[in-house]
């Protein structure tokens, strides 16, 4: 994973130089836009995680990504021709961000040098997760994409006594997230949690121990 090379609050304040930008705050589950939405603004997470979904034509959702603190989000609107949103952006845990509009971001980028090194440096972290989430889904089983995107939750979750607290995520989206079936998913949870990997008391405590999963070919039924 590409570490940010900026802190948070000093990146901030690096994109704050585009003038025409606002705090917001999100609470879980509320929408940051909406697929199909104009496109007119871009966000700079500066707390909190989120997803991006998709929904067909027929009514089928699937979770595409997640974002989290560091995060770029909505950055399609930069791009010549897109004037509506491609996927919905949601929060999952209470979020902040910065709200940049289109226009004054673009001309930032043109401008400071400092502000493109840093979007192209989350864009590219962007990648390489996406890069790594088809390798996920090509080549490993539902246990070891389960696990991974349980541990990549955990990197930006609370510690809470050996272990991680992560934010509140429902077994479907997990389920949507990996390419799996809830009921593969709960099966799965429940034997995580019997071999002691997970805790799950309202919350779920991930343990480092589920890294387990990803070194080993064993078959978790």
């Amino acid at each position: 994973m590409v570490e940010p090379k900026l802190s948070i609050v000093a990146a901030t304040a690096l994109l704050a130089r585009a003038g025409s930008s606002r705090h917001v705050q999100f609470e879980p589950q509320q929408i940051l836009f909406a697929q199909g939405s104009s496109g007119k603004t871009l966000f700079y997470i500066t707390r909190g995680r989120g997803r991006l979904s998709i929904s067909s034509n027929s009514g089928k959702q699937a979770t595409i990504s997640l974002f989290a603190s560091g995060d770029f989000v909505g950055e399609e609107s930069l791009a010549g021709g897109y004037s509506r949103r491609t996927a919905t952006a949601a929060a999952i845990t209470h979020c902040a961000a910065l709200e940049i509009k289109r226009d004054a971001m673009i001309r930032l980028l043109q401008t400071d040098h400092a502000c493109s090194d840093l979007f192209l440096e989350r864009l590219l972290a962007r990648s390489i997760r996406l890069q790594a989430s088809l390798v996920d889904q090509r080549f490993n089983s539902s246990a070891k994409r389960l696990a991974r995107a349980l541990l990549l939750m955990a990197e930006a979750g609370e510690p809470s006594g050996g272990a991680t607290l992560i934010p509140a995520i429902s077994q479907t989206a997990l389920a949507q997230r990996i390419g799996a079936t809830r009921s593969r998913v709960s099966g799965l949870m429940k034997r995580f949690r019997e071999l002691g990997f997970l805790e799950n008391s309202g919350r779920i405590r991930v343990h480092k121990s589920l890294i387990n999963v990803l070194l080993h070919d064993e078959d978790y039924k």
